[in-house]
């Protein structure tokens, strides 16, 4: 038990060795935790715009999380939206960057999500992506029902 914790104590001393060493990746990681916040903001002002209710957002399952949890204009369909934002798509367009595992992590979510709503509701997954920053926002597409868990 000694050594696993001393093996801790020598990961979390390296961890913020390397921090201090290299801030700029601090600096990185916050500034697109805050892109991706302001695009989730974005998403949430489109959707309500087209009529969708917003219910959730950065909705929480353990370490899964759901961006944007909404209902159609009829209150018939709960949509899982999940939000991808980038400065930009030259590399590779936010779609892309929804992999197998994050829609699988994304359907673990959404059923605990469903377990806790009263009503009946049609299940919809769909992905919001923005290109652009703060400044502007340079296309933004909305994809209805883009993919499904249960084929994946």
């Amino acid at each position: 038990m000694v050594a696993k914790l001393q093996n801790i104590g020598e990961k979390v001393e390296l961890l913020f060795r390397n921090v201090a060493e290299k801030p700029y990746i601090c600096a990185e990681m916050a500034a697109h935790n805050e892109l991706g916040k302001w695009g989730e903001a974005e998403a949430a002002e489109y959707l309500r715009r087209h009529g969708y209710v917003i219910r959730d957002t950065d909705w929480r399952f353990g370490k899964r999380d759901l961006d944007i949890v909404a209902v159609t204009e009829d209150a018939q369909c709960l949509v899982f939206v999940e939000v991808k934002t980038r400065k930009s798509d030259k590399v590779q367009t936010p779609v892309q960057a929804v992999t197998r595992q994050k829609i699988r992590n994304l359907a673990i979510a959404a059923n605990a999500y469903v377990k806790t709503v009263a009503g009946d509701f049609q299940v919809r997954f769909d992905i919001i992506s923005i290109v652009g920053s703060k400044d502007k926002v340079e296309a933004i597409e909305h994809i209805e029902d883009a993919f499904n868990p249960l084929l994946g």
